[in-house]
């Protein structure tokens, strides 16, 4: 993953987290003992991203951009409990091939932020290979290509657990729209603020006893 050193002369970073069906992510081997055909379902089905632009020393907040995805298949009823996305709220919605364009001309060629950046790493190169962008033993995404907060705090908070909500007491941001659902949006927008506090060395650890889980 890229450390904050890696940044120095990055000009814009955009932040990006997805929802799924909560569903595991076949691997290559397994794929290839599929029958010949076999359309696999998707896995994303929401993304959200906030673009964060060069400001000096620090970053700025700016464009938004955030579609949700029918995956072909059904959503666990586990991860229904935690973002709140049915397959009735997908009727209607566009595929991952139809975002994809959209979704290229926002990302850019730069930097991505994530909370456990090494889910939407898997989440991206499979959507990738489903539309046929590279092959399921390939892969379009990978470490060099993003930072990762939940790595970042593991050097701020060692020994702490590495949830976005327990990050986000750590740093004393609120995240009280999360308590019911998580969304793609809300969470990127999360993972930014987390970034900017750490990046900017506003770290208290003072922590609030607010914690609702370790997820």
């Amino acid at each position: 993953m890229l450390t904050l050193d890696d940044l120095d002369e990055v000009e814009r970073i955009v932040a990006i987290d997805a929802e799924t069906t909560g569903f595991r992510i076949p691997a290559a081997a397994e794929i290839k003992r599929m029958p010949k055909g076999m359309r696999l379902p998707g896995i994303v089905i929401e993304i959200g991203c906030l673009e964060l632009t060069r400001d000096g020393d620090s970053w700025r907040p700016g464009r938004e951009w955030q579609r949700r995805i029918q995956p072909n298949g059904p959503i666990a009823k586990a991860s229904v409990a935690v973002h709140g996305i049915n397959i009735a709220d997908l009727k209607g919605a566009p595929t991952f091939g139809d975002i994809l364009d959209e979704f290229e001309d926002f990302i850019g060629q730069d930097v991505l932020l994530a909370h456990s950046a090494t889910n939407e790493i898997d989440f991206l190169n499979f959507e990738y290979a489903r539309v046929g962008r590279c092959g399921f033993d390939q892969v379009i995404f990978g470490e060099d290509d993003f930072i990762c907060t939940q790595q970042l705090s593991r050097s701020f908070f060692p020994g702490v657990p590495g949830s976005l909500d327990v990050l986000c007491d750590r740093l004393w941001i609120d995240r009280s729209d999360r308590f019911q659902h998580h969304g793609a949006l809300l969470d990127a927008i999360l993972t930014a603020e987390a970034f900017l506090k750490m990046q900017g060395g506003f770290v208290v650890d003072e922590t609030r006893k607010v914690s609702f889980g370790d997820e």
